[in-house]
């Protein structure tokens, strides 16, 4: 017990300043959550496009699947036996999106984050991250060999003053720039256009853009603020998530064949870890060719977000977010936890997110929206608030 006690008074100081965290068992139908009998209106949710709660969308899909093709375990890595037809099937479609560009799957975005950087990098790379990225991506940091150093949020001048200071250096043959397109807690965005007007200026530099929290909701077909933007061909490594909305599970990574290739050889999360269920690879297939052509969903949830942007401003409070993910910063974790409490029992399941998911006197309410949210729904939202 005496080996616990460190344990068990950390959780206890968690606990006192409102940062405790634990898993809460919910039932879910279309926007809706239950959770202990409560019904709520579901606004923490990733399913951006509402694809994961259709029923509809799931009765296609098994019965469009035949009872021998639905493999539930590849039991394998791909280099082994785990190299199904639905893998070849899934990178050949993002392949063929994407402007012929090279795909690679990856378990989870997690997976992903933490095995390209410590595949590319070594002591004479430089990777220059953007103070918020996720943590997937700064634990694959750490695990690299790089030297790194963070430029301050979305401040593209501090950026390139880096880029200045750095570039000369004969030590450093490459630089990598690390950043996430929309931002998950905040919902700002970089501005690619102008980060890909940078990287030309300089001949050492790659860019990585985590578009997690973008594929499917922004662009013509979905493909992301790189699509939007019209800069897919400038970003060396441009990675997304299934998991949000697109209504599946595990990564990907669009990249010259010649990355593919030399992380199949060097990137150990990928070479050493069981290889997803080819039918979630046939599940993500499908969705994605659905997908493409979803854009008056992509247009009801840009006007949602940029409503529900307006009314929190108008309600005094700081409002980063230019996209879906909307937050309402109040600062203090134990107001925080109580104004979501209060919300929750008015029918908005609303979560707070409290440090170290974010800065320190930044807590927060994450508003989460989703295409399958009305400008009605808002409206009470906003007189709670």
């Amino acid at each position: 017990m005496e080996l616990l006690n460190h344990y068990a008074q950390q959780l206890d100081s968690l606990k006192q300043q409102g940062n405790l965290r634990q898993f809460t068992a919910s039932q879910q139908t279309g926007k809706f959550i239950q959770i202990q009998n409560h019904h709520m209106l579901n606004l923490a949710s990733n399913d951006y496009l509402g694809l994961a709660s259709d029923l509809q969308l799931r009765e296609q899909f098994f019965d469009e699947i035949p009872n021998d093709q639905r493999w539930m375990s590849s039991s394998s890595s791909r280099l082994l036996t785990g190299n199904f037809p639905e893998f070849e099937q899934l990178e050949s479609s993002l392949s063929q999106a994407f402007y012929g560009r090279a795909a690679l799957l990856f378990n989870s975005g997690y997976h992903m984050n933490i095995g390209i950087l410590p595949a590319l990098c070594d002591s004479k790379t430089l990777i220059l991250a953007d103070k918020l990225v996720h943590a997937s991506m700064i634990d694959g940091i750490r695990l690299s060999a790089a030297k790194y150093v963070r430029y301050r949020h979305n401040d593209l001048n501090h950026l390139t003053q880096l880029l200045q200071k750095y570039h000369a250096d004969a030590e450093i043959e490459r630089i990598i720039v690390v950043t996430e397109s929309i931002f998950s807690m905040d919902g700002d965005e970089t501005d690619l256009a102008a980060l890909a007007q940078i990287k030309k200026q300089f001949s050492k530099v790659m860019l990585y853009v985590d578009e997690a929290h973008a594929i499917g909701v922004r662009g013509m077909q979905g493909l992301g603020c790189a699509e939007e933007y019209g800069v897919i061909d400038d970003i060396d490594l441009l990675a997304g998530t299934f998991g949000k909305a697109m209504a599946s599970v595990g990564g990907y990574l669009i990249c010259h064949p010649v990355i593919r290739e030399y992380l199949i050889n060097s990137m150990r999360p990928l070479i050493f870890s069981t290889a997803q269920p080819p039918i979630c690879m046939a599940w993500t297939n499908f969705i994605f060719q659905k997908v493409l052509d979803l854009n008056p969903q992509r247009q009801h949830l840009q006007q949602l977000s940029q409503s529900l942007q307006q009314a929190v401003t108008a309600k005094g409070y700081d409002c980063p977010s230019s996209s879906h993910i909307v937050p309402v910063i109040i600062g203090e974790s134990q107001k925080t936890v109580e104004k979501a409490q209060m919300l929750q029992a008015a029918g908005f399941y609303i979560m707070p997110v409290r440090p170290p998911t974010v800065p320190q006197h930044s807590s927060r309410l994450r508003i989460s929206l989703t295409a399958q949210i009305t400008q009605s729904d808002l409206h009470q939202l906003m007189q709670l608030l």
